[in-house]
């Protein structure tokens, strides 16, 4: 197993055991039980965007820094491939904001 998915998995397990104790948690006085749904949908929305994003922007950075040494005139079309993977984490901050702003 790669130690990317020893990392990930020790990262699901931590985000579980935080869970629990939200679960358990006695509700503010004048706050609604939906707060902390949004809370962590906006949360999920924008980590999973951005861990998304930077896993792909290190196999796109690895590939186009190959291309680059190769053929130093493709380097324009690399940075339009670099700037559409950092989208997906823009989209996720987008999200966040939409989520929160309900």
């Amino acid at each position: 197993m790669k130690p990317i998915m020893y990392v990930l998995w020790a990262t699901l397990g931590i985000s579980l055991i935080g869970l629990a104790g939200v679960a358990y948690a006695q509700e503010a006085e004048g706050g609604s039980a939906d707060a902390g749904s949004k809370l962590i949908g906006a949360g999920l929305a924008f980590g999973l965007a951005a861990g998304g994003a930077g896993v792909g922007l290190g196999y796109v950075g690895s590939a186009g820094l190959a291309v680059i040494s190769e053929n130093p005139a493709l380097q324009s079309k690399v940075f339009i491939f670099i700037g559409m993977v950092e989208s997906i984490a823009i989209y996720g901050i987008v999200m966040m904001f939409i989520i929160l702003g309900q």
